[in-house]
């Protein structure tokens, strides 16, 4: 893997709140190692490991990025959803931003048939034969692609199973953490001071509370990916 620069400081990391942990009751004893302190009943997180494991994060996925490989970002708690959905968006990501059904990636059929359908369903409302139906067929069937597009629009153009998955807030997306596992797909994950930091295959321990905080580790990520997208292009 190449060891590139990614202008991480511990500067912007302390503004955007990232070294806040949870309160010193509610914490996982294996994150021990990536903690600094405790200061008003909440632990600190070491930044010189959040900067070390980013780093390692978006070596990563500059590489993968660089040989065509796909990403989904996962983040439905209310705080990330906004800035997976942008971050995605940003780096041409797949994204699920709302709710993970369960069975997304290790029922792949499943999920690829209602992909299938949406999609479907999607052009006959571009093609207006949607309204060509009769009121309550037209109505049944713009609540189905209403539906589909909460939950599967960001990931309508996601063809097969993901290269990567990184996922904000290991304990709100514990299902899609172990259907990544089960199915063996590397995963980089946001870990709060309450979290497992042996799932993840790169574990970014971090505040996975605060939007800024979020919205850091999602830009340096994504900047990264962005950079070998670019690599990937001119070598292509």
């Amino acid at each position: 893997m190449t060891k590139r620069y990614w202008n991480i400081t511990l500067e912007e990391m302390m503004e955007a709140g990232v070294h806040f942990g949870h309160g010193t009751r509610k914490w996982n004893p294996r994150m021990a190692p990536y903690i600094s302190a405790k200061r008003k009943g909440i632990h600190i997180t070491n930044l010189t490991r959040t900067a070390r494991f980013l780093s390692e994060a978006c070596d990563l996925v500059f590489d993968a990025a660089s040989r065509g490989k796909q990403f989904l970002i996962v983040g439905t708690k209310n705080k990330a959803a906004d800035s997976v959905a942008r971050a995605a968006i940003r780096a041409r990501c797949h994204y699920v931003n709302k709710k993970w059904l369960g069975g997304m990636l290790t029922n792949w059929y499943t999920t690829e048939t209602r992909l299938h359908k949406f999609r479907d369903l999607r052009t006959e409302q571009k093609t207006g034969r949607l309204n060509c139906l009769p009121k309550r067929d037209a109505a049944m069937l713009k609540r189905q692609l209403s539906h589909l597009e909460t939950y599967l629009g960001g990931i309508k153009y996601m063809t097969g199973l993901p290269d990567i998955v990184i996922i904000v807030d290991q304990q709100e997306e514990y299902t899609a953490l172990r259907e990544c596992i089960t199915l063996g797909i590397p995963t980089i994950c946001l870990i709060d001071t309450n979290c497992d930091p042996d799932l993840a295959d790169i574990s970014i321990p971090a505040n996975d509370d605060a939007i800024a905080s979020i919205r850091l580790i999602l830009n340096k990520l994504v900047f990264a990916i962005c950079e070998g997208r670019s690599s990937y292009i001119r070598n292509y």
